[in-house]
């Protein structure tokens, strides 16, 4: 193919994600009084509501922009990434918007109505059992068979914009700039790939702000282990139940340095949490919301202990009607060792101002 074609496509190719982006509004930022905590207000950024239905969304654009613009990506191509399941969703939309035939690599616990999304978008499941690298099976079968290899592991942090172009730190803080605390105590994610953390964390200190950042984690999950000990080769002591975050290692896109705390959550109060946010907000969202409220009711709990006023701003991950056969599925918990009712009554009752 010559290079004028070749051209053609890949100027089509992105100035349809240069129109995906425009026609779709910022994610609303929600405001949460509690009466326990005087002075000191939550925000949650609302990544569930993007067309893909998580923070994913943005990361994908990111992704297929990357690949396209480094030439990685070609005519006739197809793509192929490893993902706990909300990735390759948001993946699987784009490469349908593109016309690209993508492959999702995923853990067989996936939850199933994940597993139907992609399926239903016009992309390939494959499940691989524990133990198995989905990576290295991603990155294997890219190898073999002249696929893209997206790598969201690997490419998160340099494949976002973290200086600005409606990053989600430019976003959260143009949307409180007009509030009465622009400039939040703290802002609380959870990690993943490490990409949100990194470009938030590098947006704030770009900024020149005193806002610092806290990554929630699941107990033992291998950022909090690496964090604590700088160790990049860290691996998680104990598995997790939280789709999304809780990674068995840590992965190349965590920048350690950016990050000023880590708050280890463990599975029964996330999933609590998680529980507890339909009745704050009227809609479920995923288990890594669950662990970014008790990772702010800890940081609020702090903050009013110590006399201080402020505001906290964290992320509502993805939509919780992916997990009604798991997280919110009594059946499901109880066979995974799951008090629920336990885990709402450690919770309390969080009754809003």
């Amino acid at each position: 193919m010559t290079d004028a074609p070749c051209r053609r496509w890949l100027h089509a190719a992105l100035a349809s994600l240069g129109q995906e982006a425009a026609r779709s509004a910022d994610t609303h930022l929600l405001r949460v009084d509690l009466a326990a905590f005087p002075g000191i207000v939550l925000y949650f950024k609302d990544e569930a509501s993007h067309p893909t239905g998580s923070l994913k969304h943005r990361l994908a654009r990111s992704l297929f922009l990357y690949a396209l613009c480094n030439g990685r990506l070609s005519e006739g191509q197809g793509a192929i990434d490893a993902s706990s399941g909300s990735t390759a969703i948001s993946e699987a939309w784009f490469a349908r918007l593109l016309g690209v035939p993508f492959t999702a690599v995923m853990p067989d616990c996936t939850a199933p109505a994940k597993v139907r999304l992609i399926g239903s978008l016009g992309a390939n499941c494959v499940l691989v059992p524990p133990g198995v690298d989905a990576s290295a099976v991603a990155r294997e079968r890219a190898a073999r068979e002249g696929l893209c290899y997206l790598d969201q592991f690997g490419l998160a942090e340099r494949a976002t914009d973290w200086r600005g172009n409606n990053n989600i730190a430019e976003s959260i803080l143009e949307q409180m700039a007009e509030g009465p605390d622009p400039e939040p105590t703290w802002i609380v994610c959870g990690v993943g790939t490490g990409g949100t953390s990194a470009t938030i964390g590098r947006y704030l200190r770009y900024r020149r702000l005193r806002t610092r950042v806290c990554v929630a984690e699941p107990t033992g999950g291998a950022f909090a282990v690496g964090w604590r000990t700088r160790d990049p080769a860290a691996v998680a002591s104990q598995p997790t139940l939280i789709e999304g975050i809780g990674r068995p290692r840590v992965e190349p896109s965590f920048v350690f340095d950016v990050v000023d705390r880590v708050e280890e959550v463990d599975d029964a109060d996330s999933i609590a949490a998680a529980w507890q946010l339909e009745s704050l907000l009227g809609r479920r969202y995923g288990g890594s919301s669950g662990t970014n409220l008790v990772a702010c009711l800890r940081l609020a709990r702090a903050m009013r202990d110590a006399g201080q006023s402020g505001s906290l701003v964290s992320l509502l991950c993805d939509r919780g009607d992916r997990y009604d056969e798991t997280l919110f599925d009594r059946a499901w918990l109880a066979r995974n060792g799951i008090n629920l009712e336990a885990g709402l009554a450690a919770l309390g009752a969080i009754p809003a101002a």
